[in-house]
Formats: structure tokens, C-alpha cells, sequence
């Protein structure tokens, strides 16, 4: 069926009343560190019936500088920094390699809500990937198990082969490893807080730092 594309996004609302609730930010009572109030969001955008709103946009770009973008899931935040987990094989793995910074995004809607990181990225230690890697479902090892993530696919068959392979080992060793798992940390040097607002009049409170130990330095931005 053809879809008239121009229509289309001409009928589509942004934060409908019926559904989004834009509940505002103060920066007078904003932390002085970025971690809490992510903490405090995520938790709202959860309790506000948010799907997945643990799911960010992870920004890369390869050895000629050009970007890459995809939705991965967040696998903690901390003092160490936000982390994330790939094979280092994969197409971002091999983009973090050659250049070690990344942004991600969080989006919230239902708040009208989003988040922007920014920093350099390290891998943490391999013990602590494989322990990511056992928290997960039965199903996120069997993923990893499968590997070859962003090769070429000669055919779907292929994949259901290998997949159920993967996925019987799993099931009979929950313990298994995968070498190429490997759980990245992005240390954040620029925070910011996208509050929306119906009249427009956003909120844009951006943390910032000169470095991964310097104190955090809070600005409003222009909407």
C-alpha cells in the first residue's frame, strides 16, 4: 500500500496531550552532578509506563570521521561512567577502537524528556564483561554466543542454523563466554537535561567539565 510520506508526518502530533505529561525542571533544584538526576528520570519515564526507557541512540564514527548511529540498551550508569556492551568485532566495536568517544541519547516522550551524553569511552575489564554477560536472558547469550555480529549474511537459513546452535548452548551452559563480548564505559564530559515545554519554551540544562575528575559547571542553554 503507498503511503503519502508528506501527509503522513503533516497528521503525527508531538507529546499529545492524551498521552504525555510535560511535568517541567527547575534548575534551581537540579544535583550538582549529572548521575542522580539521570537516575531520578529513568525512574520517572519507567513509572510514567515508558517502553523501554533503558533503550538510547549510541553515536560512533569510523576512522574517516563519519558518523554511525543505532539503539542499544544501557547496562548501568555510575561513577565509572554509562555503559553498553558489543562484540569488539561489531561495526561500532571496531569504531570505538580507532576512535574512543561516543554520544548517546535517551528519548522519553511520554515526559517530553530527553538526555545527551558526551565523553571518550574505554572498555572495562574482561571479567567484568563476562559477568555482564551472564546477568543477561538466555536469549542475549545465545545473541552473543551466535557472534559475527555486522558480517555479511549469505542467507536467513544461515542464521537460523547458527542462532539455534547458539541458543542450545546457552540453555545447556549458562555459564558459556563469548571472547569477543566486551562492555564499554562512556565517562561523560557534557550532560544535558531536555526538558519540553507546550509553549516551546524547553529546558536545556547542560553539565559540563573540562575533564573526567574536574567539577561539574551547570549552564541553561537556548532552546
Amino acid at each position: 500500500m503507498d503511503t503519502d510520506l508528506q501527509e503522513l508526518l503533516k497528521s503525527l502530533r508531538v507529546w499529545d496531550p492524551e498521552v504525555t505529561t510535560l511535568p517541567g525542571l527547575d534548575p534551581a533544584a537540579a544535583p550538582d552532578a549529572p548521575l542522580p538526576l539521570f537516575a531520578a528520570w529513568l525512574g520517572e519515564a519507567a513509572a510514567a509506563g515508558e517502553r523501554e526507557p533503558h533503550t538510547m541512540s549510541l553515536a560512533t564514527a569510523d576512522e574517516e570521521g563519519r558518523p554511525d548511529v543505532r539503539i542499544v540498551m544501557l547496562h548501568g550508569a555510575d561513577a565509572a561512567g554509562w555503559a553498553f556492551a558489543t562484540h569488539a568485532d561489531s561495526r561500532k566495536g571496531r569504531q570505538l577502537a580507532a576512535r574512543p568517544h561516543a554520544a548517546l541519547a535517551f528519548y522519553w516522550p511520554v515526559l517530553g524528556r530527553q538526555v545527551r551524553i558526551r565523553g571518550p569511552v574505554a572498555t572495562a575489564p574482561s571479567e567484568q564483561a563476562r559477568a555482564d554477560l551472564r546477568m543477561r536472558s538466555t536469549g542475549a547469550l545465545a545473541a552473543a554466543l551466535t557472534g559475527r555480529q555486522s558480517q555479511v549474511l549469505g542467507s536467513l537459513e544461515e542464521l537460523a542454523e547458527a542462532s539455534g546452535a547458539a541458543w542450545e548452548r546457552a540453555g545447556a551452559e549458562p555459564d558459556a563466554e563469548a571472547p569477543t563480548w566486551t562492555l564499554y564505559r562512556l565517562r561523560p564530559t557534557e550532560v544535558e537535561f531536555f526538558q519540553g515545554d507546550a509553549r516551546r519554551r524547553h529546558v536545556r540544562l547542560r553539565y559540563r567539565r573540562d575533564g573526567e575528575n574536574a567539577a561539574w559547571t551547570r549552564e541553561l542553554l537556548w532552546p
